[in-house]
């Protein structure tokens, strides 16, 4: 995929060497682009792998709406019939017109000619020409309609065919703003069956499909790419029929009036074949590297922004814009030639419509003055000649655009035709509400087949017991708790709930009992009530009150200005990070789940805050099976059973107390964090006693005393300061209206 996406990125880096910053800083830009959406001139730099079957499956997104699009092809077809014959009755107009005018001067005396007496006929007048020795003249008259000498103009024949000709337009408008209109509405539904289907196999996908795409490109896809191919088949598949049509039936009416003339104007294309050969691929090149310096410029602004304070920390400011200002003068350079080189097809495409113009008008002179053509058939020959010009511009145009689309519609269907997980079995047993034995195994899991992670776990959770998992990072213990949910599927072995196996019950049911607390708190647009209802969607406002007093929620939400009915922007910036935390907690109290998996969700928030969460969530696991990941083990010594992770293998379970005498992992990882609150409370003890002047962070309360305590000796001449220090802590950390201490690196 990676691969695929250099070559999107343009011809200029896909055949260059690169070093491996370059390569890193073009990734960078290639994402900044997909992430960006931004609209520029010119189509988006890619070429769909395999064009033909891609397209054709494009145009097979429009069969639900066939019948309409046949009937909109039907109206195109008559509108483009009519737009066609408009300039031939135009020219009859024409033709009344002058030969009307020849026809009254026919009969006035002029220099050494007396003039033709009313009546004549056009035929002895012809005879009389020739005999006269005016050939030229004899035969332009000759190719006129039948009159006589005298008529003038037939105003009352003119009349009916401006009529006419009033009527094929309007009519041609009409059909061609119905298709239009009905294009609209047939691209308008199509899109919306795809955005439909994009959403429904978004939800049918596993979750380690989103650990391999990156979240850029995949909302490129579902966004940008949609939206290109919209614009695709609005502007060039609609527009493409009518191009079609019209270039067939110009070229009709152009050799029924004159082979000759049609000849001139076909010479015309070549050289616009020559424009579009020449320039449009250097065009099309040079957006490519557009779109790549636009990329990078905006690969480095979200840089410079997302690091501001750090580029003011270091003083960096001078660095940051003096490559703000290079990289964007290579964007200049880049659109500047992209942009002129787009912009000169059309002077040059004019340029030679200008001179098939100049051709016409010579060679159409002189077949009118030697009687091979009439007024009106060049005046409508000339018209022809535009129409013919502007279509195959229009076709041309539409290349690179129609490309464009399909490489979107490509990069679509790839994700429609991802593997999907296996979908739930029609029969599963309906769930009815257990009391939340969780029973492992032998269970095994890889996310690679090469990598195993879990190969043989074995335990038995009993309802209402909390469980703590615990271990270093990567041990397994968030893919432990995701098993449960049935994110992965398991590699061997089963899971039980209640004595049934959760892969042959539905994931709805299996998630309808379960709650997650997450360690990235993650809220939606929406109000504080809403996020909080998110939980539960029949939760009443009382109950959302009850479950935010619960979780200490209430206690901040007072302090804004508009309550519960606050409205959380895109990120929820408006309110901390601990106090986002805690409204996820929030949501899974108010849903009042069986089963609750806490996955470090109190590592958000301060150590006061914390300590205040632990009765919360005593009282949220309550008669529920509680799964609670951590990594400060003084929030997990309450548990009912902890197990200690090793490479994905249980390799310690028990108490508290047990694991700590036992004297294994669990007391080496143990005794990591009581070095750390001991290191903590030395330098408080030697802060009392003037030793040094560094503050403590990092450890909680408990475990700061204890460590304090301990660490009396450690402080030599500090007397009874450390113990102190303590007994302070200690009641620190009992007290609800201690300040708060930041929690820090008592983490493993």
């Amino acid at each position: 995929m990676e691969a695929r996406r250099a070559k999107y990125a343009g011809a200029a880096t896909a055949t260059a060497e690169m070093t491996d910053e370059e390569r890193e800083e073009h990734e960078r830009a290639e994402k900044a682009r997909l992430q960006g959406g931004g609209m520029f001139d010119g189509p988006a730099p890619g070429k769909a792998n395999q064009f033909g079957p891609s397209f054709k499956r494009m145009i097979g997104l429009l069969k639900p709406s066939a019948v309409w699009f046949v009937l909109v092809s039907v109206f195109g077809a008559i509108g483009v019939v009519l737009s066609v014959a408009a300039p031939k009755v135009l020219g009859n107009a024409t033709n009344i017109i002058y030969e009307g005018v020849i026809s009254k001067t026919l009969g006035q005396p002029n220099g050494d000619f007396p003039g033709f007496p009313e009546g004549t006929p056009k035929s002895q007048v012809v005879e009389t020409l020739r005999q006269a020795g005016q050939n030229q003249f004899a035969d332009m008259v000759a190719a006129f309609g039948d009159f006589r000498v005298g008529d003038g103009i037939h105003f009352e024949q003119l009349r009916w065919v401006i009529t006419a000709v009033l009527a094929i337009y309007v009519g041609s408008a009409l059909l061609s703003w119905i298709q239009g209109y009905v294009i609209n509405v047939i691209m308008v539904r199509t899109m919306w069956r795809l955005r439909e289907q994009v959403e429904a196999k978004i939800n049918r996908l596993p979750l380690s499909y989103f650990d391999k795409v990156q979240r850029g490109e995949l909302i490129s896809r579902v966004t940008n790419d949609i939206d290109n191919i919209t614009q695709t088949m609005q502007q060039s598949l609609s527009g493409a029929l009518t191009s079609v049509l019209t270039v067939i039936g110009v070229l009709i009416m152009m050799f029924s009036i004159s082979w000759q003339l049609a000849l001139v104007a076909l010479v015309a294309l070549p050289l616009m074949g020559v424009i579009f050969g020449v320039v449009g691929p250097r065009s099309q090149k040079a957006f490519g590297i557009q779109w790549k310096k636009v990329g990078r410029l905006n690969a480095r602004v979200e840089e410079a922004f997302s690091g501001h304070a750090l580029v003011k920390v270091f003083g960096r400011e001078k660095d940051a814009l003096e490559k703000f200002q290079s990289e964007n003068e290579e964007l200049y350079q880049a659109a500047f030639k992209a942009q002129f080189l787009s912009g000169i097809i059309m002077p040059a495409m004019t340029f030679v419509g200008s001179l098939t113009y100049v051709g016409l008008a010579v060679l159409g002179g002189l077949m009118v003055a030697s009687g091979q053509i009439r007024l009106g058939d060049v005046q409508a020959f000339i018209q022809y000649s535009q129409q013919f010009s502007q279509p195959l511009s229009e076709l041309g145009g539409m290349a690179a655009v129609v490309q464009s689309g399909t490489a979107s519609a490509e990069r679509v269907f790839e994700l429609l035709d991802a593997e999907e997980q296996d979908p739930d079995a029609e029969d599963a047993p309906t769930v009815s509400d257990g009391q939340g034995v969780i029973e492992f195994q032998h269970v095994a899991f890889s996310y690679t087949e090469d990598r195993p992670l879990i190969t043989d776990l074995s335990f038995r959770v009993e309802p209402g017991q909390t469980v703590a998992i615990v271990g270093p990072t990567g041990a397994g213990k968030t893919t432990l708790v995701n098993l449960i949910m049935r994110f992965y599927e398991l590699s061997g072995g089963r899971i039980l709930l209640d004595g049934q196996d959760i892969a042959e019950m539905t994931r709805e049911d299996l998630r309808a009992r379960t709650g997650m607390v997450l360690q990235d708190p993650w809220l939606f647009a929406g109000t504080i009530r809403e996020n909080i209802r998110y939980g539960k969607s029949t939760a009443t406002d009382e109950e959302i009150i009850e479950a935010a007093k619960a979780t200490y929620v209430d206690r901040f939400v007072h302090a804004l200005p508009e309550g519960y009915e606050t409205t959380l922007d895109e990120d929820a910036s408006n309110v901390s990070a601990g106090e986002r935390q805690l409204i996820t907690i929030a949501r899974a109290f108010v849903a009042q789940p069986s089963i609750l998996i806490l996955d470090e969700a109190t590592s958000a928030v301060d150590t006061r805050t914390e300590l205040l969460l632990q009765h919360a969530m005593a009282a949220l696991r309550h008669g529920r099976t509680s799964f609670v990941i951590a990594h400060r083990l003084s929030t997990i010594r309450d548990a009912d059973l902890i197990l200690v992770m090793e490479h994905g293998d249980i390799v310690e379970k028990g108490t508290h107390e047990e694991l700590i005498a036992a004297e294994g992992a669990y007391w080496r990882l143990y005794q990591s964090q009581f070095e750390q609150a001991a290191s903590d409370a030395d330098a408080e003890a030697a802060l009392v006693t003037g030793t040094v002047t560094v503050p403590v962070e990092g450890a909680s309360g408990p475990d700061l005393a204890e460590g304090a305590a301990a660490g009396a000796a450690a402080v030599p001449g500090a007397g009874s300061a450390p113990v102190a220090v303590a007994e302070r802590i200690a009641e620190s950390a009992e007290a609800p209206d201690a300040p708060a201490a930041e929690s820090g690196d008592d983490k493993v």
